[in-house]
């Protein structure tokens, strides 16, 4: 089964998937990470500055490391839709979904209509050699939409956001929740209910709860509350604890010897 099929089959299994955020352009860090063991890697053209050409590259990097990429799109909007999808995604992250009806705006922009053109000449399409019946006829298979809830108002309709057909699953943002809920700590007892609920809204309609963390270990806390797709970190967050750790342990050996 190709690379991208597989992960739409397992996301929409529910299977457990393990993937983090992409934020630096280097296509070296994609292809670096697929050495690292991740099921999926999510491009971040909302907080990082990705453009057209910075994406074209990452699929380049991420079919050459035989990983799933994703790519969190800055707005609801067709043309990115389209871009990322035309350069061989995995599927969508759409941030601050907040309704029934942004949901199945974003599932009509997944399809091939009139809100988004067809190529049959994309790398998504294999350069043209897949032909446009069959390219036609595989990405509904390979692609799939992930719908962001990240604020209080959200998560109240979390569960009618999770039974649009389409929608292959729900990811919380944990810190725009806690933001948009007028505090500045993810870990606190509302925040935690709050992502509670989405989890349940996702399982309830046989979709994949998703949740950001910035730390592995609580991932078991997760997982027994329903959780099955998770982003741990990002490549920057990774560079900066590994960099911090190394350059700790050096002065701490300075210090000993000094000592």
């Amino acid at each position: 089964m190709p690379l991208r099929q597989q992960f739409a089959h397992r996301l929409r299994a529910r299977a457990p998937l393990i993937g983090t955020f992409v934020k630096l352009r280097d296509p070296a860090v994609i292809e670096m990470l697929g050495h690292c063991g991740f099921d999926f890697v999510v491009i971040d053209a909302e907080h990082a500055p990705f453009g057209r050409e910075n994406l074209a590259i990452a699929m380049l990097a991420a079919r050459a490391a035989n990983l799933a990429a994703l790519v969190r799109i800055p707005e609801v909007n067709g043309a990115w839709i389209s871009t990322a999808l035309d350069c061989g995604a995995a599927g969508i992250v759409a941030p601050q979904v907040a309704s029934e009806a942004m949901a199945k705006t974003l599932t009509r922009m997944m399809k091939h209509d009139a809100d988004r053109g067809f190529s049959p000449s994309t790398a998504a399409a294999d350069y043209g050699t897949r032909g446009i019946k069959k390219h036609l006829q595989a990405q509904p298979l390979e692609t799939v939409l992930i719908c962001q809830i990240e604020d209080p108002s959200a998560v109240s309709v979390a569960r009618e956001i999770a039974a649009v057909a389409g929608v292959d699953g729900l990811l919380v943002g944990p810190v725009d929740l806690a933001v948009s809920n007028g505090m500045t700590d993810p870990s606190m007892p509302e925040i935690k209910g709050l992502a509670a609920q989405v989890m349940s809204a996702a399982q309830d309609s046989g979709k994949s709860a998703g949740m950001f963390l910035s730390d592995a270990s609580a991932v078991a806390e997760w997982s027994a509350g329903g959780c099955n797709l998770f982003v741990l970190g990002t490549d920057q967050s990774f560079l900066m604890q590994s960099a911090r750790a190394g350059c700790a342990a050096m002065r701490n050996a300075f210090a000993g010897n000094s000592s």
